[in-house]
């Protein structure tokens, strides 16, 4: 049984986890959406109830009903690398590439469904707080007032964006910013724009979650630094990322949370306050674990890569072994 990877060429993080596959000796097939169709193609056929799928992609063939897990990790658009892209080739490119693999027993690491609701940071702060996990105080507004009357009740703010990039800049991330104390939230009518209580915080805290397994590391505030230096991502700190056990509570929730989601990978960001009290910020379902497990030593890719490999109890029982066929050997 086969594990498909559709992620981008350059993908640290998914090399990292094909090592430890290749370990195992598990087969993998890794591709990119993006090149669908061209140096990835595939056919599928229902016929009598049965449906028969095959992908092919750098010179090697995998039947669809031989997989045994699927990790989403980094995928390009589909149909985006051909001579003359359109939205009409992407749309029939996804429709196919998804839908075929939707046909399949395969588990998923995440679900697609899953992951495009996974995505909206209102619904993380609802599956949150049901999952007993703390959370700021936040707005999400475009009505001024309604910002000024939080911004009175919760002096010190940050802010963010609702959905995390530029739509100018897709590759790159907003930063977390604090709001000025004599900040004037008019332009908040132009765009919904999210505010939350700033956590005066001693730590920053990246968990990671896959499947049962819970890893976290923890990276101290140095005593000196900036007040304003609140994202993590942009502030400059030589404090290293290190392991550290995650309280019970915090545990419990987190696979509340990722039950409720149902997701089997989870990025998990918090902020540990002067009290200890871990406050939830974000849950990313496809975030990078790469610079962690280098800081850290923690077996994240290892974990990732067991899940991928153990085998799918929901899965019907194969007729034969997974088609692998190398063309060009």
């Amino acid at each position: 049984m086969t594990v498909l990877i559709l992620t981008c060429e350059q993908d640290v993080t998914a090399d990292m986890v094909v090592a430890k596959l290749d370990g195992r000796g598990v087969p993998v097939v890794r591709l990119d959406p993006a090149d669908l169709p061209g140096a990835v193609a595939l056919s599928g056929e229902y016929v009598h109830g049965v449906f028969r799928g095959h992908l092919s992609a750098g010179g090697r063939m995998v039947s669809m009903s031989g997989l045994r897990s699927i990790w989403v990790r980094r995928p390009g658009v589909p149909a985006s690398r051909v001579a003359e892209p359109s939205d009409w080739l992407t749309e029939e490119s996804s429709q196919a590439l998804y839908g075929m693999l939707r046909s399949t027993d395969a588990r998923w690491m995440n679900h697609p469904d899953a992951a495009v609701r996974a995505r909206h940071k209102p619904w993380q702060l609802q599956v949150a707080h049901r999952s007993r996990l703390p959370v700021p105080a936040t707005l999400i507004t475009t009505f001024p007032q309604a910002a000024r009357d939080f911004a009175e009740r919760f002096p010190d703010l940050v802010v963010k964006p609702v959905s995390g990039a530029h739509p100018q800049e897709p590759p790159r991330a907003v930063p977390t910013s604090r709001v000025a104390p004599d900040a004037d939230f008019g332009a908040v009518a132009y765009g919904p724009t999210l505010l939350q209580r700033r956590v005066s915080k001693q730590a920053d805290i990246r968990l990671t979650a896959v499947g049962d397994r819970i890893l976290a590391a923890r990276k101290a505030v140095a005593p000196d630094a900036d007040p304003d230096d609140v994202d993590v991502r942009f502030a400059a700190s030589p404090t290293p990322w290190r392991p550290v056990e995650v309280p019970p509570r915090v545990a419990a929730g987190v696979r509340a949370y990722l039950t409720e989601a149902g997701l089997s990978y989870g990025a998990f960001d918090f902020a540990e306050d002067a009290h200890g009290i871990w406050w939830f910020l974000e849950c990313n379902q496809s975030g990078q674990f790469g610079f962690v497990e280098i800081e850290t030593g923690q077996p994240i890719a290892d974990a990732v890569a067991a899940w991928l490999a153990a085998p799918n109890p929901a899965a019907a029982p194969s007729n034969g072994k997974a088609l692998i066929t190398e063309n060009q050997r």
